[in-house]
């Protein structure tokens, strides 16, 4: 892990917000007003795996750490399209696509990794400090 001064709390944060894209995805659907672009689920799904993954990007410095985190939640996103076909039909349908956005989302996150944007929660941390 980083050397976070609160490194308990931000993984519980982390793991809690993992839990609630899970949660999420299982319940019912918000209603969307009609004048919403069309595809536009598609950056919520990008956002909510990005998140994910910036995030982890903040906890955890190595890539040895950081690529088995991006494979698991690439993986998360597609069984989470396949439980939504399976476990609530009538409420949620498989869409390849949300799948990809996911991906996509955790990607780009992953990609920052070795960038200044890694170490954004340290220098935060400082600055409340």
């Amino acid at each position: 892990m980083r050397a976070l001064r609160w490194p308990k709390f931000w993984l519980a944060l982390w793991l809690g917000a993992i839990a609630a894209v899970i949660v999420l995805s299982l319940v019912p659907p918000p209603p969307m007003p009609a004048q919403t672009p069309h595809h536009f689920d598609k950056l919520l799904h990008f956002g909510a795996y990005f998140a994910l993954m910036f995030a982890a990007v903040q906890l955890f410095a190595r890539l040895r750490v950081l690529l088995p985190v991006a494979l698991a939640l690439a993986a998360l996103g597609v069984l989470m399209e396949l439980a939504q076909a399976m476990l609530v039909p009538h409420l949620r349908m498989l869409d390849v696509w949300d799948a990809l956005a996911n991906a996509a989302g955790v990607l780009a996150a992953l990609l920052l990794a070795n960038t200044p944007l890694a170490t954004w929660l340290q220098r935060l941390e400082r600055r409340i400090a």
